[in-house]
């Protein structure tokens, strides 16, 4: 049985820089995953303390924080059958230089950290990540009228 999921995403400063938010956003809506949650957004100390705090006391954290301060990311919420697995497959391994070609950071990534997106880890982070970054207000309930192709009648919640 199918599993309605949603998955936080942050488009990270060098993917902002670059001009590739939409061509990032067409290949999950390709996926046909549903956006329902999107905005760009200047991260705080405050907010990057609590999104990274299990790099804290690791060498680059001060570098890492400084870099997704660079400049705005843009930070989305997507939705489908298992959305928070097919988002990171989508995105590839952490490190750019190791990710397949096909892959977001296997296409546009060479890096450790300058990785292009952030996408959630699970579905408990999701949930937590979604909560830091979007009010409830932020996030959008809607029926794409393709969701009929998309998925089969027994997918489809």
């Amino acid at each position: 049985m199918a599993q309605q999921e949603k998955s936080l995403v942050l488009i990270k400063p060098d993917g902002v820089n670059r001009g590739i938010i939409g061509e990032i956003l067409q290949r999950f809506e390709r996926k046909g995953l549903k956006i329902v949650g999107l905005k760009m957004i200047k991260l705080s100390d405050e907010v990057l303390d609590k999104h990274y705090s299990h790099h804290k006391d690791k060498p680059f954290f001060k570098a890492l924080k400084d870099f997704m301060k660079l400049s705005p990311n843009i930070a989305l919420v997507l939705e489908g059958n298992h959305a928070v697995r097919t988002v990171r497959k989508m995105a590839g391994p952490t490190r750019g230089f190791e990710a397949s070609p096909g892959t977001i950071r296997g296409d546009y990534s060479s890096s450790i950290s300058h990785n292009i997106i952030h996408a959630s880890e699970d579905e408990e982070q999701a949930k937590k990540e979604i909560k830091r970054f979007f009010s409830k207000e932020e996030i959008f309930s809607y029926n794409r009228i393709d969701w009929e192709v998309i998925y089969a009648v027994d997918e489809r919640l």
